[in-house]
């Protein structure tokens, strides 16, 4: 067995899978792989950063700069950082933090294990420059079994990957500058991952893209979401499909046919609306108006009847106005979603706000409108929660803590969404489902009984 690689992961659910995916090659290169450990040391650390926005950033900066400081200390032994930050600021970063022996990007990751492979005493040659180094930040992306991974996720569920990319080009928003253009991974290729990862035990995927809707226009000339999903849905042993990021304009209504008519087929949807005004959705560049948005919302709700639409609001935009927030709180209220984030505007360099607009809703006017904004979504999440109360619902189990199991129901996504609390006076398996029985709620959790 070769040394310890502990990968360290920032940001959203799309880096957790590119871990996943480095950690089945450094395996299957005879390493042997932790995640997140809570004492790293000895050996190698690998930090997949975040670059979306001013907070992740600092957290992805901080987390290397202690790993940094671990290395100077001696407490371990290599540090590589790879990702969202290193893709889109390398050259600052080289400068700024030498104790890092190795950078790698969004797309060339698996290009360290080869290093290692090559010069496994020695750091990966920066070839004498940035600029030599940002051209290998631009390697194609790995395809093929490149899919195979180790989970860190419980068994039972999965993060499926189904594009890189995104050709929306809202006008706040860094994630194209950092991945470019949209890229559909192959249907075949998809389906041949969900078919491995059920052959490991995977019964849950929790469908991810930066934009889901879009898939299949580049590689097929015409959205093909509905089609990969349903064929998803009739693999033998996939019990539940979760739909994240979806993008309101030309969403492909056959979608919501599927999510009817499979029962495999979760009745939830992420989708990031961010505001309503018309002002504010015109200077987003949203590519949609605020009728075009209620009348999304009612036809979801009209033929998938019971869905449970999850959605990330923005406030704080350059040039909103007090009008403009109070249409966004009567929308909330008027839409009464059943899962709702919000994050207060900030700006972001290289995005059209950032060079066209100026950043004028100060910043204590940018908290108070997130604070009522969240105020009032409480209210509703708690509504909603209650409304549970006495029916019976199909609960798969992720843990155990202290004296209660802890489950979800098919409208919860991991990490993010309201949990079912059943006490532990019978025994149940993780990643079992079981028909239970909601005998009381909290803003945000369930209690349970099993049936």
């Amino acid at each position: 067995m070769k040394k310890t690689v502990d990968i360290i992961t920032m940001g959203c659910s799309k880096n957790l899978v590119d871990s996943e995916r480095l950690m089945g090659l450094f395996e299957a290169n005879g390493y042997h792989c932790t995640h997140d450990s809570e004492n790293p040391q000895g050996e190698i650390v690998v930090v997949n950063t975040c670059g979306f926005i001013a907070d992740a950033k600092e957290e992805s900066i901080n987390m290397i700069l202690e790993m940094a400081q671990a290395k100077t200390e001696g407490r371990i032994e290599k540090l590589y950082v790879m990702g969202c930050l290193s893709e889109r600021y390398l050259a600052d970063l080289e400068e700024e933090i030498p104790e890092v022996d190795g950078w790698y990007g969004k797309f060339n990751y698996q290009e360290l294990v080869e290093e290692l492979e090559t010069h496994p005493l020695t750091p990966p040659c920066m070839e004498g420059s940035s600029k030599t180094q940002a051209q290998k930040l631009s390697t194609p992306r790995p395809s093929g079994r490149g899919w195979e991974r180790v989970l860190t996720t419980p068994r039972h569920y999965a993060y499926l990957k189904i594009s890189e990319g995104c050709d929306r080009h809202c006008a706040y928003c860094a994630i194209p500058l950092i991945t470019g253009k949209h890229q559909s991974r192959p249907m075949e290729e998809i389906l041949d991952e969900v078919r491995w990862l059920v052959s490991q035990g995977t019964v849950e995927f929790q469908v991810i893209a930066q934009e889901l809707t879009y898939y299949g226009v580049d590689l097929y000339g015409q959205q093909r979401i509905a089609e990969l999903v349903e064929r998803m849905a009739e693999i033998e042993g996939v019990k539940w499909i979760r739909l994240h990021y979806a993008y309101p304009a030309h969403f492909p209504w056959d979608l919501l046919r599927v999510m009817r008519e499979k029962p495999n087929v979760c009745n939830y949807l992420d989708i990031a609306l961010q505001h309503i005004s018309d002002h504010m959705l015109e200077r987003m560049q949203r590519h949609v108006t605020k009728a075009e948005t209620m009348q999304l919302i009612g036809r979801m709700r009209r033929e998938v009847p019971g869905i449970h639409i999850r959605t990330t609001l923005m406030v704080g935009f350059p040039g909103e106005t007090d009008e403009d927030f109070r249409e966004l709180v009567e929308f909330v209220k008027w839409a009464r979603f059943e899962r709702m984030g919000a994050f207060a505007y900030s700006e972001e360099e290289g995005t059209y706000s950032a060079e066209h607009y100026n950043d004028d809703v100060p910043e204590e006017v940018k908290q108070q409108r997130l604070d009522k904004l969240m105020r009032v979504q409480q209210n509703i999440s708690a509504e909603v929660e209650a409304a549970k109360i006495g029916q019976i619902m199909t609960v798969v189990i992720d843990r155990q803590e202290g004296d209660y199991y802890i489950g979800r129901t098919e409208f919860c996504s991991p990490e993010v969404d309201p949990e079912v609390l059943i006490p532990c006076d019978v025994h149940l398996e993780l990643g079992d489902f079981y028909e239970v029985k909601i005998v009381d709620s909290e803003e945000f959790d369930l209690y349970g009984e099993i049936v």
